[in-house]
């Protein structure tokens, strides 16, 4: 990297700051430690980092929390760190903000990979000042309302034209039920679960190769879904 990216790691447990202060600078990050949230959003302020790995179980100020007070005024990529059984807390943790996960304990080969896909994320399913969403292999014309997919148009109802448009939007992203539900239906369907799946087949069908194994809308199991927009 000409540049180094910096990545700010918030966990109480000195074993695992240290293991992931030494790999992911040996990977060329700059890494910054902080031992809670309330120290977590000081040291964000004073050195704006491009990352945020965190814990959720933390003393002072949880990881929710802190997610939670990041995205109230800034949209920096979050990875938080959930050990098994906190299902319920991750959910929130992504509903909260979070851009994705890792369970404890993981490989830093994986937690390397997430980080790489995370970063890149971030100019990628962006309006480009052209009314065009651009994600993979994937193109929305957004004021025609045409969806192409290889170069090949992709017909959509509406609804699923609109939630087609918040995954392309979202590359990469773990995007749980309720906040899909919220965003494509609004606030008053957010446990109508039943919906997302119907349409989430409905889409599969018209640009999956093979709609039972899935390339591109992946299931996050009792989460929700990832959107992969292929290459």
């Amino acid at each position: 990297m000409s540049e180094k990216q910096r990545i700010l790691v918030v966990d109480d447990e000195r074993q695992i700051t240290r293991v992931l202060s030494r790999g992911l600078t040996t990977k060329g990050y700059e890494v910054h430690i902080a031992a809670d949230g309330e120290a977590a959003l000081q040291t964000f302020v004073d050195w704006h980092p491009d990352l945020v790995i965190t814990d959720l179980s933390m003393p002072n100020l949880n990881g929710l929390e802190l997610c939670r007070r990041l995205r109230a005024f800034s949209e920096v990529p979050i990875i938080v760190l959930s050990v098994k059984g906190e299902e319920r807390t991750k959910i929130e943790a992504l509903d909260a903000g979070a851009d994705d996960y890792v369970t404890k304990p993981f490989g830093i080969d994986e937690l390397l990979a997430r980080i790489r896909a995370t970063l890149r994320r971030a100019p990628a399913g962006q309006d480009n000042g052209r009314n065009v969403l651009e994600a993979g292999d994937f193109r929305i014309a957004l004021e025609e309302r045409n969806v192409t997919m290889r170069d090949k148009e992709v017909r959509l109802t509406p609804k699923e034209y609109d939630l087609m448009v918040y995954l392309v939007r979202h590359p990469g992203k773990v995007l749980t039920h309720h906040v899909l539900l919220g965003a494509v239906w609004g606030g008053n369907y957010t446990e109508q679960t039943e919906y997302l799946r119907v349409f989430i087949g409905q889409l599969r069908k018209k640009i999956e190769t093979d709609p039972a194994n899935p390339k591109y809308i992946l299931t996050e199991p009792w989460i929700g879904y990832r959107f992969n927009p292929g290459t």
